[in-house]
């Protein structure tokens, strides 16, 4: 627990210093299991490379777990993308403590923050709220959120930023690469430098409150009297930088969802599908940060997404390529296809790829939503989805690396792998390709929430 006297470590060098040492202990002791191995047969070294694997990724989560900052926000992500970071047979004590981090990220006294509060309004707490619980109902990467209630009888969130979690922020950017080398350990085939740019280019944006006020506002206004979905609206004048204060709502977190009967897990894996696919090609807005923690069941069987420091709008033309893309590649064009990568900036040099390899790459990373079949998805899917994406086990590796991401695209290619990432650990199952053509060709829905949906869309373009 962090207290005013051990306050967020804000230093470059003492968070380097931490940092530093960890990945120093971990590249020695791999060392060491690797010449170890030398003298074990194959069964045995692969049981000690897997256990010294456990032990690397429940460091890094412990050492993410007791700081802020864009560290928490790396070990949130790797606590729902577990596709394969350790073994099958950790794998179920593992997600508990990647769960833990999720959802009870350290938190700091009621007293620093309700400094942060009053600091932000220059009133006094009881003047703002008629009541405030100082007991944290969540904890984000950045802050810690509450329930109060205002003068006019309203229930309301507030998040609330950790004191001093901005300088801590920027001195992480400044060590973001001994963090992504601590990942790389556990975690081969991920991309420091893209990891590095995304987050650097988006985290000043997390840190302004006022700007993920806005996103949600936006976001409200998009499914307000939705059947199914729900975005809190914000009250505008009780947000500040440092503060954001929005309707309260209530419902069941993500692990008791992971316990529910197969057909409500099917129904709420359809949910989450709709709601951040089709907020990227219906509306070229969505949330970038499609973990479990931002998601909630109500009561009345609707659920509720929060969270949208992490927010990216795209062009009509970046969004109508990518549906162009899946088009082609649901069809079978392969040629198409490759001259359409390569005018996109996908492939570097179309004479490196031949039309069939293209195809066959664009359909092992995206088959379980563009071939039209039903579909089980759990995290052994997930994991062979991210390996053939980024990973040198990847099928593709050789012609990867005459590849590249266009940076319009990297925040959709996020989206894309993260819901599948939630998904998968919802173990959901369902015909995606069916719901995808809603947006992909402008089919008619196949489901009963693409029919409400589709009613819903009816009305609002009527009224708009």
């Amino acid at each position: 627990m962090a207290r005013d006297k051990d306050p967020i470590p804000t230093s470059r060098v003492r968070r380097s210093a931490q940092l530093g040492r960890l990945a120093a202990e971990q590249a020695a002791r791999q060392m060491g299991t690797r010449a170890a191995n030398l003298t074990r047969d194959e069964e045995a070294a692969q049981a000690a490379l897997s256990r010294r694997q456990l032990e690397t990724a429940e460091q890094i989560v412990a050492a993410l777990g007791t700081m802020k900052g864009a560290a928490m926000k790396l070990g949130q992500v790797m606590s729902f993308l577990d596709v394969g970071l350790v073994p099958e047979e950790f794998r179920e004590d593992f997600q508990a403590k990647l769960a833990e981090l999720r959802d009870a990220a350290p938190k700091v006294s009621f007293k620093a923050m309700k400094r942060v509060i009053e600091g932000e309004f220059d009133e006094p707490l009881d003047e703002l709220f008629d009541t405030f619980d100082p007991v944290p109902i969540a904890a984000a990467s950045i802050g810690q959120v509450y329930r109060a209630r205002l003068h006019d009888g309203r229930n309301v969130a507030v998040k609330v930023q950790y004191p001093g979690v901005a300088t801590a922020v920027r001195a992480d950017m400044q060590n973001l690469g001994l963090i992504l080398r601590l990942m790389k350990r556990v975690a081969p085939g991920l991309d420091p430098k893209a990891m590095a740019e995304e987050i650097r280019l988006r985290i000043d944006e997390e840190l302004d409150y006022e700007l993920e006020a806005a996103n949600q506002r936006a976001m409200a206004r998009l499914f307000r009297g939705h059947p199914f979905i729900v975005v809190p609206e914000v009250v505008t004048r009780l947000s500040r930088e440092r503060v954001i204060v929005s309707e309260f709502v209530s419902g069941r977190g993500f692990e008791e969802l992971k316990q529910l009967p197969q057909a409500d897990r099917d129904r709420l894996g359809e949910i989450i599908f709709r709601f951040y696919f089709g907020s990227m090609y219906r509306f070229h807005q969505f949330s970038g940060d499609p973990h479990p923690g931002n998601s909630m069941l109500l009561d009345d069987g609707r659920m509720a997404f929060m969270d949208f420091g992490l927010y990216k709008r795209i062009p009509a033309r970046v969004a109508e390529f990518e549906l162009g893309v899946q088009r082609l590649g649901t069809e079978g064009r392969a040629e198409e296809l490759l001259a359409e990568l390569h005018r996109g900036g996908f492939v570097q040099d179309a004479s490196r790829h031949t039309p069939q390899s293209i195809l066959a790459q664009f359909r092992e990373i995206t088959w379980w939503y563009t071939v039209d079949q039903e579909v089980q998805l759990e995290p052994e899917i997930a994991t062979r989805v991210m390996i053939e994406l980024s990973d040198p086990r990847s099928s593709f590796f050789a012609q990867m690396r005459h590849e590249t991401l266009p940076p319009d695209h990297l925040f959709g290619r996020r989206l894309e792998m993260l819901t599948l990432a939630v998904l998968s650990q919802l173990r959901a199952r369902g015909n995606w390709h069916r719901v995808a053509r809603e947006w992909m060709y402008g089919d008619p829905p196949a489901t009963a929430l693409g029919e409400q949906e589709a009613e819903y869309l009816a009305e609002r373009r009527a009224t708009a």
